[in-house]
């Protein structure tokens, strides 16, 4: 226990100083990718996997670690690559994403780095939406791809993006004038995901690929005086190149003019440390994601904050 407080601290230290942890690994090639290192449980060689009929191409197998079976994902081939030709000659990197875990197949796994997200890039405009990046950097004066594993996921899990019916009519009598949201995620899988649950709750949204395009956008709008007409709640991302959601938060409440502005934070990212790092930014809620009706209420309770603050109803 007294390990896990430690370790739990080591990562709060992190909360608003813009950095993360990359775990490097390549897909049979030369080429590096990347993935933050709090997504992953364990890396272990690959075991026999037991097949799994009608399973997506992708979908090389179920594993069995630690009494615990999970889909085993060849990401090279989930992101339009060759599969690995012997999956138990790779590696398993054993993440936790939404509450569920699966295991991805490298081929071999490099190193862990600590980088700041200021030196982690959107990808370059030209590949389009097709792409599976979410960002690229540089190590060893080496291109190191990070991939956008929500669209690997919602591709081949597929994620239920539809609001409940009864939640939906709990929602209907409620004010929604205050109602406006800003949406800050790098991933566009995720970022539709979100509109679309604030689309079905009739809340009014503009869209940030990363914390630095939405704090500018605060800051612009609060120059132009129009800040409470165009948001009250901010909705973002951890994970984020150029500036993650931790610092976002803290640079939002360190802010005089939009301290008061509402901060929903939602990651895939599992483990005891989120909670201390959303308590450190002053996030006023986080949220694990993704699931269309938690995220529904969980914005429900941060607009029913919003008007007890305001005295909208008063």
């Amino acid at each position: 226990m007294a390990d896990l407080l430690h370790d739990i601290d080591q990562r709060t230290q992190m909360a608003g100083k813009n950095r993360l942890e990359l775990l490097l690994f390549r897909l049979g090639t030369s080429q590096r990718f990347g993935i933050n290192v709090f997504k992953i449980r364990e890396v272990v060689t690959c075991p026999s996997l037991m097949q799994l009929p009608g399973a997506s191409p992708a979908v090389c197998g179920v594993a069995r670690v630690r009494e615990s079976n999970f889909p085993v994902i060849d990401l090279s081939s989930a992101i339009g690559g060759t599969p690995l030709e012997n999956p138990e000659e790779g590696f398993l990197m054993i993440a936790e994403f939404n509450r569920s875990v699966q295991g991805l197949l490298v081929s071999t796994v490099d190193r862990i780095i600590n980088v700041n997200w200021e030196a982690i890039r959107p990808p370059p405009p030209g590949l389009g939406e097709a792409n599976y990046l979410t960002a690229i950097t540089e190590v060893d004066e080496d291109l190191v791809e990070i991939i956008d594993v929500e669209k690997v996921f919602a591709e081949i899990i597929g994620v239920d993006d539809e609001v409940s019916a009864s939640l939906l009519g709990d929602m209907q009598d409620a004010e929604t004038d205050y109602q406006r949201a800003l949406v800050v995620d790098d991933s566009l899988v995720a970022r539709n995901q979100i509109a679309r649950t604030l689309e079905q709750m009739g809340v009014a949204h503009e869209l940030a690929r990363d914390g630095r395009e939405a704090l500018n956008l605060l800051r612009s709008w609060d120059e132009e005086g129009v800040l409470d007409e165009r948001v009250s709640l901010v909705i973002s991302d951890i994970e984020m190149p150029e500036m993650d959601g931790y610092t976002l938060c803290d640079q939002i409440k360190a802010d005089p003019n939009l301290a008061k502005l509402h901060v929903l934070l939602h990651s895939s990212l599992s483990g005891a440390f989120n909670e201390s790092m959303v308590k450190k930014v002053g996030a006023d809620k986080f949220l694990p994601k993704f699931s269309p009706d938690e995220l529904a209420s969980a914005v429900r309770d941060c607009f029913d904050a919003i008007t007890a603050d305001s005295g909208v109803n008063s």
